[in-house]
C-alpha cells in the first residue's frame, strides 16, 4: 500500500539578513517517518503555488517558527512581538483554509495552532509574559525534548482518547498563544494559567488537531505523543486509499 505523503511547512533560514531557504527541524521528519508517512517540505513562493502542491499531500503539518503578523487578526504589533514573515503567514493561512475546506488531515504544532486559529477568524495573545497575569513559564530553559509543565485535557476529546489521561506533561517553546478562539474550533486542553494548549475542529469528520507544544520532539520517548502522530498518519493513509480508489 502506498505510504501517505505528509506536507510540512517550514521556517525561513536567515543568513546575513537574507532569507536563503526553508528549514524544518529533523524531529518532524523522524516522527512522520517512524509512523509510516513520507515527509516533504512545502515551498513558499505564493499562496497560489503553495496550494497547487497540496494535491501531492495526504496530510499536512503546520510547523513551529516565527510570530504571526497581528494584521491578520486586526491588531497593531505589541512591543514584544518577535520576527514576522509576511510571505509565510500568507501561505500558511491559505494552506490551513484549504485543508479545512478539502478535508485534508491537519496537525498544527506550536505556531501552527496559532496560524490555524487566525485562519479561521480567531486572534492571538502576542506576548504571554506581558499580557497574561501570573503566567507559568512557556519558553522553557531546558532541552527541546524535555517535558516542563502540565496541561489538562477534556474528556470528550480525541486527545483524551489517545492519551488516556486528563493530565499530561508537555514541552513548551512559545511566547504567543491563542486569544479569541475561532468559532470552528473548540478548546480541548489548557495549562494551569488558562493558556489554550490544544484545539480540535467542531466538525470532527477529518483529523484536525492543533497543539501548542512540540510532540514531534517527544514522540521518540513518549508513547502518548507518538500516538498523536500514529493517529494522524492513519487518517492520512485513509485519504491515500480514497484518492487511489
Amino acid at each position: 500500500m502506498k505510504k501517505p505523503v505528509i506536507g510540512i511547512t517550514g521556517a525561513y533560514v536567515n543568513h546575513n539578513f537574507f532569507m536563503e531557504g526553508i528549514y524544518v527541524h529533523q524531529d518532524y521528519h523522524k516522527a512522520v517517518a517512524a509512523n509510516g508517512g513520507v515527509p516533504i517540505i512545502l515551498p513558499y513562493i505564493t499562496p497560489e503555488l503553495a496550494l497547487e502542491t497540496l494535491s501531492l499531500c495526504d496530510g499536512i503539518i503546520l510547523s513551529g517558527g516565527e510570530d504571526v503578523d497581528p494584521q491578520f487578526f486586526q491588531e497593531d504589533p505589541h512591543p514584544q512581538l518577535g520576527q514576522v514573515i509576511l510571505e509565510r503567514d500568507l501561505v500558511e493561512i491559505a494552506i490551513a483554509k484549504y485543508a479545512i475546506e478539502h478535508h485534508i488531515p491537519l496537525l498544527a504544532i506550536c505556531r501552527g495552532i496559532q496560524v490555524l486559529n487566525v485562519a479561521l477568524g480567531g486572534s492571538l495573545i502576542q506576548d504571554i509574559p506581558s499580557q497574561v497575569k501570573d503566567c507559568i513559564q512557556h519558553t522553557q530553559k531546558v532541552k527541546r525534548s524535555q517535558e516542563t509543565h502540565w496541561v489538562t485535557i477534556s474528556k470528550d476529546s480525541l486527545l483524551f482518547q489517545l492519551f488516556g489521561s486528563e493530565r499530561i506533561r508537555v514541552n513548551s517553546i512559545h511566547h504567543q498563544a491563542i486569544g479569541h478562539v475561532a468559532s470552528d474550533l473548540r478548546v480541548v486542553a489548557q495549562s494551569s494559567d488558562g493558556i489554550v494548549e490544544a484545539v480540535e475542529s467542531i466538525h470532527p469528520t477529518t483529523f484536525t488537531v492543533g497543539v501548542q507544544w512540540h510532540p514531534e520532539s517527544m514522540a521518540s520517548h513518549s508513547p502518548a505523543m507518538n500516538k498523536l502522530f500514529d493517529e494522524f498518519i492513519k487518517s492520512s493513509k485513509e485519504r491515500t486509499v480514497s484518492r487511489v480508489l
